[in-house]
């Protein structure tokens, strides 16, 4: 805050300050109106707020308190609850939609200050989908393409030579980047804070052993997909460092893609509209989810599942590829002569086949009953039945899902698909090397037995499948009943990592048994995502025409479909026409150029009917005009971001939008997620710094899981988008509407000035003396009052963000201020603040 001064004007040589300035005609009415109209409503005596607010709406030309009562003419024009028409602290939980049984939440992260926040990823393989991964990474970050096979990197290197890698989304949009390089050195390892594995299940350990000497701690490790075991495969390769190491295992490959020119263009298909994910250590989801959010983007919705074990026993891959496999070609159902033509796989299901399946899929559901009796509070809820995982995949496309086998045979995705075969003569038979064997068997179905190994649970149908299985790949891993033939070490077998335990496993799967039920993430329940991959048309409004709205502008057009509204003048035309036939250049912090044209400029707000997300970036101000143009049109399920939300903003939302404010998401962010300002306005612009993480609550707070996934996605890596239980705590946290007006009145007051100009603009920050922070503590503690208040009337509703000024200081700016022992310390010593000074205006 060094040298930071009061905003003055000057007169002759002379100050005088600028009680016009946006520290009273922004903070008074949308922060500390808040504060005194929630306080009345709960009989919380505030005499500082009153002091401060009488003076300030004399400075400001407003009428907002009379006879300490917030009745003023100007009420309306405030974030008071009394503006919207609130008279009881029922009526105020109401509109704000509180739940009081919500529970708590993992301690937030510190919102920081904006600064650089370089990102490397590694992306493992040289398929479609690592292709597209790289692609799609390069364009906001730093990313090393890596593949191990052969020459495959040097074969890419060479195909791509100077030119970008050309990348067609879903939506129809084109992204142009370029890996930073491409290799196969597993050296590289060393600079990622995120590796993807998006290589063939078989090859995934090859990886791990290689990065093994070169991983960094903390390091983010996804497999897409993980199958069974993945954590266990990583732990074994990784040694001690892989407790240092966060591990990632998706269910399922996030795209349908193809390369339509290797190594230089590639399409996606389509998205899956969610995947589950677990994570080891289940503490490190939020990072991580905020990483690959990031990354990916809105799309796929990344479900939070609890744990890799459950993960791995949903595996449905290592039930029905060789259970099928099996039902049709062993000795009792085939006489292992050629045929005629291809068996249908799905569709071809019979009674004998259904039997089999169940078998297998009962056999895994007593591992999971076992395995949730040992160790009490582990959440295995995604360790689900064939049949029900059927359901929740397919549900909506099957025509007849009551039973496994009407799912099987009656699902349209599922027609015309046959058994693997190969072709002699025109004749068939059964390719019995194929990957559902020779992937299924040792990555899923081996971990499955061997888990239930572990745990004593009787397996025949498995020991018969897997016997049966072995014998036509060529393997032995079933020694009477028992996993211990030779070729264990190839499969994902807990026993194949040297685990002889229950304990050994929940060790190598970073689960601590005495603690699992209380370590549980809090996440709110979510339906299993669907397997089938859509074309995804998302669209979000971005609202104003400053350097935020420009920037998310650019942003957001790189990769979805995105319409800037402004309803300020001719702000939209000029900026259109600023544009013209142009891209948009935006400079990240990383050093990359995103370069992208919004689809449209306007300032009919007809447009949010399209509109799957509005993020307003304009002065708070302004937020209710947005909100009544928009009201019209606004569909269900929209999510209404503010940025910042200031005080009261979903209560704002509500008055505005009516009863059409409970089919919506409103979405309130303490601040701006960058500092960031336009080198050639409507035409370019810079990303100066991104703060690492911002608090930000969700109204309803069940939507949270959504908001965030579209927020994130939206934003990219940075910043972490940390949970805060409720708007309101959001509301008394705000720190603008303390400072602002207290800093100005302890300055301003009669009591500290006679209204003369002055020959220098006093500083803001570092002029706070004892009768400043005196004013600021008072405030402070008045707010403090109304939360005590609020927790006393509504037991269990969690306020924890709503701190006090001094702890606001300590959780921002900790570690920067050389004092931060008071108040006034944290504000005269943070070298943010440096020469700030008060607002003023020159006089003569």
């Amino acid at each position: 805050y060094r040298g930071l001064t009061h905003p003055c004007r000057e007169v002759n040589g002379m100050f005088m300050p600028d009680l016009k300035y946006r520290y009273l005609t922004e903070d008074v009415p949308t922060g500390l109106c808040f504060n005194k109209g929630l306080g009345e409503l709960l009989g919380v005596p505030m005499p500082m707020t009153d002091k401060v607010l009488l003076w300030a709406q004399e400075c400001i030309g407003l009428k907002i308190m009379e006879n300490g009562k917030m009745c003023g003419a100007d009420i309306g024009k405030t974030r008071a609850p009394q503006a919207l028409g609130i008279t009881s602290f029922a009526e105020f939980c109401e509109a704000a939609c509180i739940d009081t049984s919500v529970g708590s939440v993992p301690k937030p992260m510190q919102c920081d200050e904006e600064g650089k926040n370089p990102f490397t990823v590694v992306v493992c393989g040289g398929g479609s989908t690592a292709q597209v991964a790289t692609a799609m990474f390069s364009a906001a970050y730093d990313v090393i393409a890596v593949s191990l096979f052969e020459d495959e990197a040097a074969r890419w290197k060479s195909a791509l030579g100077d030119g970008n890698f050309e990348l067609t989304l879903q939506n129809g949009k084109v992204i142009t980047s370029c890996p930073d390089e491409i290799t196969s050195n597993p050296r590289v390892a060393a600079k990622a804070d995120c590796i993807i594995m998006a290589t063939p299940v078989a090859q995934q350990g090859e990886y791990f052993a290689a990065f093994a000497p070169y991983i960094k701690q903390d390091t983010i490790v996804v497999c897409m997909p993980s199958r069974s075991g993945g954590d266990l495969l990583m732990a074994s390769k990784l040694g001690a460092k892989a407790s240092k190491v966060c591990y990632v295992g998706f269910e399922a490959v996030p795209w349908a893609a193809r390369c339509t020119e290797w190594g230089k263009r590639a399409t996606i298909l389509g998205v899956k509209g969610a995947t589950l994910a677990a994570v080891s250590p289940a503490d490190s989801s939020r990072k991580a989810f905020s990483a690959l959010h990031g990354l990916m983007g809105v799309f796929p919705n990344i479900t939070y599942s609890p744990n890799n074990i459950g993960l791995s026993l949903r595996n449905a891959g290592a039930v029905i590829n060789p259970g099928m496999m099996y039902a049709k070609f062993c000795s009792e159902k085939w006489n292992g002569k050629q045929m005629v033509s291809k068996p249908l796989f799905y569709q071809g299901v019979d009674d004998f086949t259904c039997k089999i399946l169940a078998e297998l899929s009962n056999e895994v559901q007593a591992v999971k009953k076992k395995l949730g009796e040992s160790v009490p509070g582990m959440d295995l809820q995604h360790a689900c039945s064939l049949h029900q995982w059927y359901q929740e995949s397919y549900a909506g496309q099957m025509a007849d899902p009551s039973s496994l086998k009407s799912c099987l045979t009656t699902n349209p995705a599922f027609r015309g698909l046959t058994y693997p075969c190969t072709e002699q003569n025109c004749m068939y038979m059964p390719d019995l090397k194929h990957h559902f064997l020779t992937e299924d068997v040792p990555a899923g179905m081996c971990f499955n037995k061997g888990l239930g190994e572990l745990l004593g649970v009787p397996m025949p149908m498995t020991d018969k499948v897997l016997d049966w299985a072995q014998k036509c790949i060529g393997m032995k891993f079933l020694v009477k009943g028992k996993l211990s033939g030779p070729d264990v070490a190839k499969t994902r077998a807990p026993q194949a990592f040297g685990i002889k335990s229950v304990h050994a496993l929940l060790s190598a799967s970073k689960i601590n048994k005495s603690t699992v039920a209380a370590e549980a993430i809090s996440y709110p329940p979510a339906r299993p995502p669907l397997v089938a991959e859509e074309k995804h048309n998302f669209t979000v409004l971005v609202c104003g025409g400053g350097n935020a709205a420009q920037v998310a502008t650019g942003l957001f057009g790189l990769r979805y479909n995105t319409i800037a509204v402004s309803l300020f003048a001719d702000e939209a035309a000029r900026w259109k026409a600023a544009l013209g036939d142009d891209d948009f250049e935006l400079t990240l912090d990383t050093g990359k150029v995103v370069r992208s044209k919004p689809d449209d400029t306007t300032n009919d707000p007809s447009v949010a009917a399209r509109a799957d997300a509005i993020v307003l970036a304009v002065p708070s101000f302004a937020h209710g005009q947005y909100f009544e143009a928009f009201a019209p049109y606004m569909k269900p399920g929209c999510l209404v971001v503010c940025m910042p939300a200031r005080s009261g903003g979903d209560i704002l939302f509500s008055a505005k939008l009516g009863a059409k404010a409970k089919d919506m998401i409103f979405m309130g962010f303490e601040t701006l997620p960058w500092a960031c300002r336009f080198t050639e306005w409507g035409k370019k612009a810079t990303i100066l710094g991104t703060k690492g993480s911002i608090l930000a609550a969700v109204t309803p707070p069940s939507k949270f899981p959504q908001a965030f996934a579209i927020m994130q996605g939206s934003l990219g890596v940075f910043p972490h988008v940390t949970e805060s239980p409720n708007n309101l705590g959001i509301s008394l946290r705000n720190p603008g509407a303390q400072i602002h007006p207290g800093v100005m009145y302890g300055r301003w007051c009669p009591e500290k000035w006679s209204g003369q100009p002055l020959k220098t603009k006093p500083l803001f920050y570092q002029g706070v003396e004892d009768f400043s922070e005196s004013v600021l503590l008072g405030l402070t503690n008045e707010v403090q009052a109304i939360k005590n208040k609020i927790e006393e009337l509504l037991p269990g509703i969690d306020l924890r963000d709503a701190c006090t000024l001094h702890q606001w200081y300590l959780d921002c700016y900790g570690g920067q201020m050389t004092d931060d022992s008071t108040l006034k310390a944290c504000m005269n010593t943070n070298p943010g603040y440096r020469g700030l000074t008060h607002p003023c205006r020159e006089v003569n």
